[in-house]
């Protein structure tokens, strides 16, 4: 049994989260997809960033995408694929946009699988209902901060009712199919070879095992001709892609920074669990912090944003120059908005900005660690202007490091932390930092 080529549209860029040695791409020109295509490794990461965008835009350029992977599948001569609609593992995103895009463009296909369990975040489906570790306790997902997402709010943790809110009713709950982990474990093949018209399909998981055993029977179903669709957090792409260990180990990834220079720490994300991490961060007396204060930025005028950009930079200097390594951070408080609108162009302006100071920061700097899913993706795609990346690996549990190529003008060879924002124990962002800065 061939092993298919895995292309994943991951609507942020923190989806490569449990896998490695593979291309992340910020571009979807037909070139730049052929390069994925070709390489060796057996999956690649399309960065939309759709999740920051308005529904109408997601599903533009979702669309794009599609249609420009049409030509280079058909260029490259690639027979067997397999495409995951990669999310949050927490149900925010714009479902079921992206995956009715990617029926429309690259179907028909015979199913499309929920498969929300993440477990290196705590994140784990039973009996067709998502749970969230919070403190210890499985929290049905719709009872946590991310169900009241301002954009991607959500009133139901058992998926196919989740799949029937999000779809208006188009798919009923009792028409979705669930696969139960008692099902997983017995085997699922002859289930998966009865399936067409693009059933939606609800897959419980606790273990890796359980996502290992139900991507077997997915490849054998599909080398048998069956046509599958998934949109899914990041463990399923561990069992499809099937790897085995990265090849360096998270502790030792001080060897990839360029110097030993102080790195740079980025942290938009304002989730609760990042506020803790920045804060047990901004503890290590080797760091300084650099508050951004963003609350009037809507306001202000390009005069005033420049002022600030100087002050920022200026403030990194001074604090690179005292040898500690500069923390700069959005301001923590949290903004209500008029409309679903105004909130996506406050994102916006503050991700205009944060890029403004990526661009402006020393030539010289060691690494650079950032913190939130849609401000990875920026830094990436905008900040560093990539059209690829080559992912190391996890430098923490569901924590990706990838290093600029040595043709980037600015920064080459720089590795760089996609740190999502709800990942890690309070913790987490001082141990990335003290792995990267060589301290442990």
């Amino acid at each position: 049994m061939s092993q298919p080529k895995i292309i994943v549209l991951d609507d942020d860029p923190t989806g490569s989260q449990t896998v490695h040695s593979c291309l992340l791409l910020m571009r979807w020109d037909v070139e730049t997809l052929s390069m994925g295509l070709r390489d060796e490794s057996p999956i690649f990461f399309i960065l939309t960033n759709t999740r920051s965008l308005t529904p109408e835009k997601a599903a533009e350029i979702t669309r794009e995408v599609c249609q420009n992977l049409k030509t280079a599948i058909a260029n490259e001569g690639i027979q067997d694929f397999l495409v995951v609609s990669r999310s949050d593992s927490t149900l925010r995103g714009h479902y079921p946009i992206e995956t009715d895009v990617i029926a429309e463009e690259l179907g028909p296909f015979d199913a499309h699988f929920l498969t929300p369990a993440f477990f290196e975040g705590g994140r784990v489906t039973k009996d067709s209902t998502h749970y969230l570790l919070v403190d210890g306790v499985e929290t049905p997902v719709h009872e946590t901060e991310f169900a009241k997402d301002s954009v991607f709010g959500y009133r139901h943790s058992y998926l196919p009712d989740y799949v029937a809110e999000k779809t208006k009713g188009r798919i009923p709950a009792q028409n979705v199919e669930r696969f139960l982990l008692a099902d997983l474990r017995a085997g699922s093949r002859d289930r998966l070879m009865q399936l067409s018209e693009n059933r939606c399909c609800a897959v419980d998981a606790e273990t890796q095992a359980d996502l290992d055993r139900f991507a077997a029977d997915l490849l054998a179903a599909a080398s048998q001709g069956k046509r599958f669709l998934f949109r899914s957090a990041a463990s399923l792409l561990t069992s499809l892609a099937n790897l085995g260990p990265q090849p360096v180990a998270a502790e030792d990834m001080a060897q990839f920074a360029r110097s030993e220079k102080p790195g740079v720490v980025l942290v938009g994300s304002h989730v609760k669990k990042t506020t803790q991490q920045l804060e047990q961060l901004l503890e290590d007396p080797s760091v300084v912090g650099i508050e951004v204060d963003v609350s009037h930025l809507l306001e202000e005028s390009d005069k005033e944003r420049d002022e600030l950009l100087h002050e920022i930079l200026e403030k990194v200097r001074q604090v690179r120059q005292s040898g500690k390594t500069p923390v700069i951070y959005t301001s923590r408080e949290e903004l209500v908005f008029d409309s679903v609108d105004i909130r996506l162009q406050f994102g916006a302006a503050v991700s205009a900005l944060l890029m403004d100071i990526v661009r402006g920061l020393p030539e010289d700097i060691g690494f650079l660690i950032s913190k939130g899913g849609i401000t990875s993706n920026d830094v990436l795609s905008t900040g560093l202007a990539l059209q690829t990346a080559r992912l190391l690996g996890q430098v923490l549990p569901g924590c990706s490091i990838v290093r600029t190529p040595k043709d980037c003008p600015k920064f080459p060879d720089l590795p760089v932390v996609l740190f999502p924002g709800n990942v890690g124990d309070n913790q987490g962002l001082r141990t990335v930092y003290r792995r990267l800065s060589n301290q442990g």
